[in-house]
C-alpha cells in the first residue's frame, strides 16, 4: 500500500472529531438514560471544592483497602448541594456524607466533554435507605459478637481499685481530647495519660482504633477511654464496625465509651465495659472511681480510729482497777516487809555488836604479832644493809687511791686494760690520790706467758698499779 496506514478507506465508516464523538455519546447516554436514576453505594474519595460542589465515586461496597469492583464518578453541585442537605436535615440529621457511608442517591447519567467521563449529577437522596443500611449491619454484627460470646467480654474485667494510668483513644486536639484532660485536670488527682491518636471518622476509623487499643493493651494502662464528639449518625458508624468492637473485646482492662450521641448506642457502646454520653462524663466516672477509693479509705481509717480509741478507754478502765488493786496489794506486802526488815534489823544490831567485838580482839592480837615481826625484820635489814655497806666502801676507788694505787686511762678516757690497747705513742693519763699524771708510750714489752692451772679472768675496767 502507498497510502497512510490511518488513510480513510473507501466505503468505510466515517471518520469523527473528539467533539463530534463526544456528541454521539453525551446523545446515546441521554437516551438510554434519559430520565432520574436511583442508584446505591459506597461513597468513596469525598471531596468538596470551594466553590461549594462535592465530588465523590458511588462504588460497590467493599472493605477499606480494597479495590472495588466497580464505580463510578458522582458530581454534587452548589445548587443540588443545597437541596440535598435540606433532605438530610428533615431526616433528623442522622445522616452525613462521608466515605464509606452507604447511600441511595438520585441523579441524572451525563456524558462530560470537557473530561472524557461519564457522570452521575446528583440531585437527591434517600437518608432512610442510609439509616437502614446502617441498622442492618449492626443487627448482623451484634450477632456474630453474641454467637462468639464477645458482648459481655470486656464487661467481665475487674475495674482496678485506683486506676492511674489511663490510655486514651481519640483525636488529639479535638474538642473530646481537651474535654477529657480537662476533667482529669480538675479533680487534683495525679492520673498518668498515655494518648494514641486515632481516627473517630470514616472508613478508616475501626482499624485506626484498633490499633490503637493494641498499643495501650502492650503497654500496660489500667484502663482505657475511647472518646468521641457529638455528631450525625454516620460520623459515628466507625464505632459501629465489627473490627472496633472485637479489638474492644478482647482487650485485658476494662474500656469505658463516651462517644458522645444519646439517642442511640454504638456496637462499641455494647461491647465495651461501661458506656457514658459525653466523654466528659467518660472522664468524670473514672474521677469518680478514685474518689469512692479515698472515701472508703477514709471510712475505714475514721472506723479504725473510733474502734482504737474505744479499745483504749477500755484498756484505761482496765488498766486503773488492775493498778488499785496491784496498789492494795502492794500496800499489805509493804507492810509485811517493813515488820520483817525491822525482826532482821534487830538481829543484824545484835549479830553486829558480836562479830565487831570478835573482830576487834582478832585484830589487837594481829597487830601485835606483826609488830613483833616487823621489829626483828627491821633489825634483820639494818644487819644486812651495813654490810653491802661495807663491802661498796671496800670498792671504793678512792679508798684503792689512798693506799697508794693508781688508775690509769688513755687520753681519750679509755680505761687501759692490757697491752693490747697500747700502742707506741698512745698518751695516758694516771690519777693518783692526790692528781693526775698525763705520759706517752714510747714501747711496748708484752710478759712472757707461763701457763699455770689457774688462769686469770680478764683485766677489770679499772687497772691498779702497787705503788
Amino acid at each position: 500500500m502507498n497510502g497512510s496506514l490511518f488513510d480513510e478507506e473507501v466505503g468505510g465508516p466515517p471518520t469523527l472529531t473528539v467533539g463530534e464523538l463526544a456528541a454521539r455519546i453525551a446523545r446515546l447516554t441521554a437516551s438510554a438514560f434519559p430520565g432520574d436514576l436511583w442508584v446505591e453505594g459506597q461513597i468513596r474519595n469525598l471531596s468538596r471544592s470551594a466553590n461549594g460542589h462535592a465530588y465523590f465515586n458511588l462504588a460497590e461496597p467493599s472493605a477499606a483497602g480494597e479495590t472495588p469492583r466497580a464505580q463510578v464518578s458522582v458530581t454534587l453541585l452548589a445548587p443540588e448541594r443545597k437541596h440535598v442537605n435540606d433532605q438530610l436535615m428533615r431526616a433528623g440529621g442522622a445522616v452525613r456524607m462521608d466515605d464509606g457511608i452507604e447511600v441511595r442517591i438520585q441523579g441524572r447519567l451525563r456524558w462530560y466533554a470537557p473530561r472524557g467521563t461519564l457522570q452521575l449529577r446528583m440531585h437527591g437522596i434517600d437518608p432512610a435507605f442510609t439509616i437502614g443500611r446502617l441498622q442492618a449491619d449492626r443487627d448482623r454484627i451484634l450477632a456474630s459478637l453474641a454467637a462468639d460470646g464477645l458482648l459481655d467480654a470486656n464487661r467481665t474485667r475487674p475495674m482496678p481499685l485506683v486506676p492511674m494510668r489511663l490510655g486514651l483513644v481519640t483525636s488529639r486536639a479535638s474538642a473530646a481530647h481537651a474535654d477529657v484532660l480537662a476533667e482529669l485536670a480538675s479533680s487534683g488527682i495525679g492520673f498518668t495519660v498515655r494518648e494514641i491518636d486515632a481516627r473517630t471518622q470514616g472508613g478508616d476509623c475501626g482499624p485506626s482504633v484498633a490499633r490503637a487499643l493494641r498499643r495501650l493493651a502492650a503497654d500496660g494502662v489500667d484502663l482505657v477511654l475511647l472518646v468521641r464528639g457529638g455528631g450525625a449518625r454516620t460520623d459515628l458508624a466507625g464505632f459501629d464496625t465489627d473490627v472496633m468492637a472485637r479489638a474492644i473485646a478482647s482487650m485485658p482492662v476494662p474500656v469505658l465509651t463516651g462517644i458522645g450521641h444519646e439517642v442511640d448506642r454504638s456496637i462499641a457502646d455494647e461491647v465495651a465495659h461501661a458506656s457514658h454520653k459525653t466523654p466528659t462524663a467518660a472522664a468524670a466516672s473514672v474521677v469518680e472511681v478514685v474518689r469512692s477509693f479515698l472515701d472508703r479509705l477514709d471510712d475505714q481509717w475514721s472506723m479504725l480510729r473510733r474502734a482504737a480509741a474505744s479499745s483504749a478507754a477500755a484498756a484505761d478502765t482496765r488498766l486503773d482497777r488492775r493498778a488499785a488493786r496491784v496498789g492494795r496489794a502492794a500496800t499489805r506486802t509493804l507492810a509485811r516487809q517493813v515488820i520483817q526488815l525491822d525482826s532482821a534489823a534487830t538481829r543484824t544490831a545484835r549479830g553486829a555488836d558480836r562479830a565487831l567485838l570478835q573482830a576487834d580482839a582478832l585484830l589487837g592480837a594481829q597487830l601485835t604479832a606483826s609488830v613483833t615481826r616487823a621489829d626483828r625484820g627491821l633489825g634483820r635489814a639494818h644487819r644486812s644493809l651495813d654490810a653491802v655497806a661495807a663491802r661498796i666502801r671496800a670498792h671504793d676507788p678512792q679508798l684503792a687511791l689512798a693506799r697508794g694505787w693508781t688508775i690509769t686511762t688513755t687520753s681519750d678516757g679509755n680505761p687501759v686494760r692490757g697491752l693490747d690497747h697500747l700502742t707506741t705513742g698512745t698518751g695516758l693519763r694516771t690519777r693518783f690520790a692526790d692528781g693526775t699524771a698525763f705520759s706517752t708510750v714510747d714501747r711496748v714489752e708484752p710478759a712472757p706467758r707461763e701457763p699455770t692451772s689457774l688462769d686469770p679472768g680478764p683485766s677489770t675496767t679499772t687497772e691498779e698499779t702497787a705503788p
